[in-house]
This record gives structure tokens, C-alpha cells and sequence, in this order.
């Protein structure tokens, strides 16, 4: 980004090259989890499938003008990286300040630590916006989304990743600090009511609600601790053996191919789309 006061007035940049905001707000997200999922994304497979699945997306639907993703909440700036490897111009949004770091550390040029609200973003700045599983941890979502409709410019595009399915709420869900999952149906009627027009939308991850269901909501809906609860994020996101890696691997190499292709997939354990603001 060429100037900051572009999209804001208040932001200061800091000694470690990160922009901050003028106060700083609370989120619903675990202390710790910067630092506990910077040790594991380089490494794991549903990050890197993520990854993949959102840069397709964005592949087929550029931002207006090649103009600046925003990574709003962005975490560590892993998918930031991933964009930038593919030569999209990012910037990072994050009000944590440990994810911050390592997104400055990943090299992403421009790292804001602060929320939406307290950067004090200009209205119509901001050619697009990703919330990539961020949008579950926003209590009142409509009014998160009239938001960044607002500070994006005509015909900015918006990019969403959600995790899927009410009937997979589990105990990993409220540690998370989810406030909910959405249907394909739900997350595509409440961005059409902000105002977007909703450009592809599709299900993905399909082979994972079935272990969800199993490992996680049915310990939950009984009252015990799931596989995850007992075991490390680390176990979770990486596979036990060379055959279930390929098993794995040539299940998920599939959709981002239909997503490459614009094809809706009507299952699957996460939810992505692409709206443009009208």
C-alpha cells in the first residue's frame, strides 16, 4: 500500500513495522490462539487446502483493479502469504497483537493491529475484503457485514470463509469462540440482504463432516470430551500415516479443481463465497 491515509487517518506506525490503532478492542478469539496455530499451519493439511480453495476463488473474481485485499482478522497471515505468493497485493487487518507479529514476520508489507472498528477505515476504501472464518466469531454478523459493505468502493468484492452446519456444533466450537456455523443457504441470504450480489458460493472440505460429527458433536451432545478435546491442535491438523495423507490429498485436490471451474459443490464441512458490493 503506497499510503496509509488512504483508507485511514488514525493509524501510527510502530517501531516493528506493524500500523496500530489509537485503542484497542476485544475479540472472541483464545489468547493463545496465534501461537498455537502458527506452530502447525506451514504443516497442515486443512490450512494448505484452505489456502488452495481461496486462492481459486480469488483467481476467478479478482479484486476491482487488481486493487488490495484486505485480510480482516486475519491471524497469522497465512492466507495473507499465500495471496502474495500469487502475486495479489494484501494488506492485514488483526487486533492481535502476537498475530501480528508473525504476519510481519511472513513478510506481508502492510500489518494493521487493530479491529475494523478501530482503525477508523474510510467509507468506500477498500477495494476488497477477505473474513476468512472470521465472521463466526463476530456476535452480530449483519451488522459486521453493513460495515464492511460501507468501506468497500463500488463493485468491491467481498471474500468469505465459514465453517458449515449448525448440526456440527461441538465443544472445539466454543473453545474456538464461535458464536455459530452457517449453512451455504444462511450465509448467502444474510450477505444478500447487507447488499451484496452473490458471484459463486459453494460447500468444501466434504470429507470431513462425517469424523466431525463422529469425533466431535456426538462426544459433545453426550456430554463427554471429544478426540480433539483429549488430544493436541497438532494431532488435528495433521495426518497419522503416508496413506491417509493420499487419501486425503486426492479427496481435496478435487474440489479446488471445481472450484477453478466455477462448479458448486452442495456439501461439505466449510462454506465459501464471493460477493460484489452493489
Amino acid at each position: 500500500m503506497k499510503d496509509i491515509s488512504d483508507i485511514s487517518n488514525i493509524l501510527e506506525l510502530g517501531e516493528n513495522g506493524i500500523y496500530f490503532s489509537e485503542t484497542c478492542e476485544t475479540v472472541s478469539f483464545p489468547d493463545d490462539g496465534h501461537q498455537i496455530y502458527a506452530r502447525i499451519e506451514d504443516r497442515s493439511f486443512w490450512f494448505k487446502h484452505r489456502n488452495d480453495c481461496i486462492i481459486s476463488a480469488v483467481s476467478n473474481f479478482r479484486p476491482p483493479n487488481d486493487g488490495v485485499i484486505f485480510d480482516v482478522g486475519g491471524g497469522n497471515g497465512f492466507v495473507s502469504m499465500g495471496l502474495k505468493s500469487k502475486g495479489f497485493k494484501v494488506a492485514l487487518l488483526e487486533p492481535g497483537i502476537q498475530g501480528a507479529l508473525v504476519a510481519k514476520q511472513r513478510d506481508i508489507d502492510t500489518v494493521i493491529c487493530a479491529t475494523v472498528e478501530s482503525a477508523k477505515i474510510h467509507s468506500e476504501s477498500l477495494p476488497a475484503v477477505g473474513l476468512f472464518d472470521v465472521l463466526e466469531h463476530i456476535k452480530y454478523d449483519k451488522e459486521f457485514l453493513f460495515l464492511l459493505q460501507d468501506l468497500l468502493k463500488k463493485n468491491g468484492r467481498l471474500y468469505i470463509t465459514v465453517p458449515a452446519w449448525k448440526s456440527l456444533w461441538s465443544h472445539e466450537d466454543i473453545i474456538a469462540g464461535h458464536y455459530r456455523r452457517y449453512s451455504l443457504r444462511s450465509i448467502e441470504e444474510l450477505i444478500k440482504k447487507v447488499g451484496f450480489e452473490i458471484e459463486y458460493s459453494s460447500y468444501f472440505f466434504r470429507p470431513l463432516p462425517l469424523p466431525i460429527f463422529l469425533l466431535r458433536t456426538l462426544p459433545f451432545n453426550f456430554g463427554l470430551k471429544s478426540v480433539s478435546s483429549v488430544s493436541s491442535p497438532k494431532k488435528d491438523h495433521q495426518l497419522s500415516s503416508g496413506v491417509s495423507t493420499y487419501i486425503i490429498n486426492k479427496l481435496l485436490s478435487s474440489e479446488v479443481t471445481s472450484i477453478r471451474n466455477k462448479e458448486k459443490m452442495r456439501f461439505g464441512a466449510s462454506c465459501l463465497i464471493v460477493a460484489k458490493k452493489l
